[in-house]
């Protein structure tokens, strides 16, 4: 047995008690993350619902704006892991959501003034997305000194959650004000939503531990590298990637075509469409507040592979939705896409967080999203030309059938042969 093996073997994941919800700090950083996510959600209604209602934007040109929101992971995720290992993780956290209210909140003032245009959409998508990489870098990186790595899985699942029931409430809410305010006006929520957050992570006391000075002959080239070698050199961790990844890639692609699928295929009313995405996030919702329970039940090892090939397979019903009653099945397979991902998600998050070094903290979780979220952009230019070139329906049963066939990555892995993962420890280094 494989030194990996024994260390997966017979170990219980530990649950959520009641500690976390008594923890004021975790609390405060868990509740300005609710209100963010929420008006995050609200943008990824309007603002596809902008570019295709107010500016007729093409397909592929919605593709194109979909690619936009991801294209920062690819380009400077790398770096960006490697800065946040050096720096504060609570202050970048917080000058990004300075930074983001002011770009999505340049949206409706141009719309106000009748100069909104398609570059400045392009723009702000790919401005916003640098800030989001050094947030979400930072954001994981931050948690497990806050909470302890022992309460990881039930924290990740919280978060999960919440980011699912940002998921079930925002688009909700994003119909209505799209309805009452425009797609431009409902963007001020997401605006002011990074506000809360920020104030928020103010209210936090817990001192962050100061991150150990890079050496100043040690080059950032040298300091990249040793997170992309520790992820690539893990047996476990490089089949993660390359599962969530490739899910990605296709889940990029569904994104670009789920909006252009319920207008001008399923003819979907625009004010309707949040309502639509807010059933289908219950199945997200569900995920999240399950994945402890699930992992326990099932084995936190197992579940990782599991979630994909099992739970996700029903996803392709989205792609059978038709006119009338049919377009029901759109949110009963998108809802069982994010209950799988999400229970995936908190489950592989707690397993890369359990075996990294504190001090690769920060490169791993950028080296990881680097690669499973550089494949996201590349998802929404793939999904805009095969949905412009074969037709949307078709592609869309191509998106959910490569996102299911991706855990067989983690299928033909030594997960296969483990129930459960390991409890953090000190000493990882060595894996």
């Amino acid at each position: 047995m494989t030194e990996v093996a024994k260390d997966l073997q017979d170990v219980e994941p530990e649950l959520d008690g009641p500690s976390l919800w008594r923890q004021r700090d975790f609390m405060l950083l868990w509740g300005g993350q609710t209100v963010s996510e929420m008006g995050s959600a609200v943008t990824q209604i309007a603002l596809p619902l902008l570019a295709v209602v107010a500016l007729q934007a093409s397909t592929l040109e919605v593709g194109l704006l979909t690619a936009a929101t991801t294209l920062a992971f690819a380009v400077i995720a790398l770096p960006a892991g490697a800065i946040v290992d050096a720096r504060p993780k609570r202050s970048i956290m917080m000058i990004c959501n300075v930074l983001r209210l002011v770009l999505i909140g340049s949206i409706p003032v141009a719309s106000a003034f009748g100069v909104l245009t398609m570059a400045q959409l392009y723009a702000v998508a790919v401005a916003a997305g640098v800030c989001t990489v050094f947030f979400d870098v930072s954001y994981q990186s931050y948690v497990p000194s806050l909470i302890g790595a022992d309460r990881l899985m039930a924290a990740n699942g919280k978060m999960g959650a919440t980011q699912a029931f940002a998921q079930l409430g925002g688009p909700s809410l994003g119909g209505g004000l799209v309805g009452l305010l425009g797609a431009a006006g409902a963007m001020m929520a997401d605006a002011l939503s990074y506000l809360v957050s920020v104030l928020s992570i103010l209210g936090i006391r817990k001192r962050e531990e100061p991150p150990p000075a890079p050496r100043v002959d040690e080059p950032l080239r040298r300091r990249i590298t040793e997170g992309l070698r520790f992820v690539v050199g893990h047996s476990i961790l490089r089949r993660v990637v390359a599962c969530t990844g490739t899910a990605n890639l296709f889940s990029g692609m569904s994104a670009a075509l789920a909006m252009v699928f319920l207008i001008r295929v399923l003819h979907v009313r625009p004010v309707l469409t949040g309502l639509i995405m807010a059933g289908a996030a219950i199945g997200g919702m569900a995920g999240g507040a399950f994945a402890g329970r699930l992992a326990k039940r099932i084995g936190s090892a197992r579940i990782i592979w599991m979630s994909m090939l099992v739970f996700s397979a029903p996803q392709v019903v989205a792609a059978m939705a038709f006119e009338g009653w049919g377009v029901l099945l759109f949110p009963l397979g998108w809802g069982i896409a994010y209950f799988a991902g999400m229970v995936y998600n908190v489950a592989q998050l707690s397993y890369r967080q359990s075996v990294t070094p504190p001090e690769l903290m920060g490169r791993m979780n950028a080296a990881v999203r680097w690669v499973v979220w550089g494949t996201m952009p590349l998802g929404g230019v793939l999904g805009g030309v095969l949905g412009t070139v074969i037709g949307v329906r078709p592609a869309l049963w191509l998106a959910f059938i490569g996102s299911w066939a991706a855990g067989w990555f983690v299928f033909f892995s030594p997960l296969r042969h483990m129930r459960d993962v390991p409890k953090p420890a000190s000493d990882h280094a060595s894996q």
